[in-house]
C-alpha cells in the first residue's frame, strides 16, 4: 500500500477519512512482514485484523496463514475491502463493531485498530483464547499497560494487564507513515496471555475489577477515604460496619496510586470474606 493508492481508494468510493473514528490508514507496507513476525505467524493460524480498512494488511497476512477474519465496523470502507479482497479465498469480510458482532474462531490478532477502541479491544481480547494479538496503538496508551506503580500512567489498566498478561513494546510508528497523519505517536505491541499462574488470583474477579476501576479514580486519597462510598453501595453496608472491618484492611493508609497490583488483589479479598 502506498499513500497514492490509499487516496485513489478514498476518492473511488467517495470517503473522507474521520479522525474521531480513527480512520488513520497505515501507509508503510513495511511494517508487514514485522507484524506477522511479531506475532510469529505460521500457515495453521486464523488471524483478526480489526478496523482492516482496504485489506491491504489482511491481504499480505493472508498469503501466510490459514485464514484473515476481516472485521471493519464503516459501511463505505467495507464496500471498499470486499472489493479489494475479492479474490482473496480465505479473507472473511465482516461489517460490523468487533466488540458486538458474532466471530468466527481465531488465535491471534494482527491489526491497526482505531485508537478510541484501544481499551474495549484490549478487554475484549483478553477475554479469547488467543496465543497473541500485536497491534499498533498510540503510544501514550500502550504506556498505561506496564506502567510503573505511582507513576503518573498507573491506572487499573495496568493493573489489569498485569494480571492477565505480557505485554511487549515493540518498534515505534512514525505519525507520517498514516493517511491522514494522527496527533500522536504510535507504537507496536505484543500481547500475550499469561500460560502459568498468575502473579496472584481474587476470588471475586468483578468485585476486583469493579473496585480497581473506582479506586484510580481516587487515586490520591487514603484508602481508608477512597473505599469507603464504593463499600458502602456495593456490598450494602452502614458507616458503622464500613469503619468496623476497615480497621483490619491491609494498606488502609496507603493511596491507590502506591499500591502494587498484588496489594489490590488482597485488599478485594478482605471484603469477599
Amino acid at each position: 500500500m502506498s499513500l497514492e493508492e490509499t487516496q485513489k481508494l478514498l476518492q473511488t468510493f467517495n470517503i473522507t477519512p474521520n479522525k474521531l473514528f480513527g480512520q488513520n490508514f497505515l501507509i508503510e507496507p513495511a511494517f508487514y512482514p514485522k507484524l506477522a513476525n511479531y506475532a510469529q505467524l505460521s500457515p495453521s493460524d486464523t488471524v483478526l485484523d480489526v478496523g482492516a480498512g482496504f485489506g491491504f494488511l489482511s491481504k499480505f497476512l493472508g498469503n501466510k496463514c490459514q485464514g484473515i477474519i476481516a472485521i471493519e465496523k464503516d459501511p463505505q470502507i467495507t464496500l471498499a475491502l470486499r472489493k479489494q479482497t475479492s479474490t482473496s479465498a480465505n479473507i472473511t469480510v465482516i461489517e460490523g463493531d468487533v466488540l458486538k458482532t458474532p466471530l468466527p474462531p481465531f488465535n491471534k490478532v494482527i491489526a491497526s485498530p482505531p485508537y478510541y477502541l484501544s481499551t474495549k479491544l484490549v478487554l475484549f481480547l483478553l477475554k479469547h483464547n488467543i496465543d497473541c494479538a500485536v497491534l499498533i496503538v498510540q503510544k501514550e496508551f500502550a504506556d498505561h499497560l506496564t506502567a510503573e506503580v505511582g507513576s503518573e500512567n498507573y491506572s487499573w489498566l495496568t493493573v489489569t494487564l498485569y494480571q492477565k498478561a505480557h505485554v511487549d513494546f515493540l518498534d515505534l510508528v512514525p505519525k507520517d507513515l498514516f493517511y491522514p497523519s494522527p496527533e500522536v505517536g504510535s507504537i507496536i505491541i505484543r500481547i500475550k496471555p499469561r500460560q502459568n499462574p498468575p502473579p496472584f488470583t481474587v476470588k471475586n474477579p468483578l468485585f476486583f475489577e469493579q473496585m480497581i476501576k473506582w479506586l484510580f479514580t481516587q487515586r490520591n486519597k487514603k484508602l481508608s477515604n477512597a473505599l469507603e462510598p464504593f463499600i458502602k453501595n456495593t456490598l450494602n453496608i452502614t458507616k458503622k460496619d464500613f469503619q468496623n472491618i476497615i480497621q483490619n484492611l491491609p494498606y488502609r493508609e496507603m493511596r491507590p496510586r502506591e499500591l502494587s497490583p498484588e496489594n489490590f488483589g488482597a485488599i478485594a479479598d478482605a471484603f469477599a470474606n
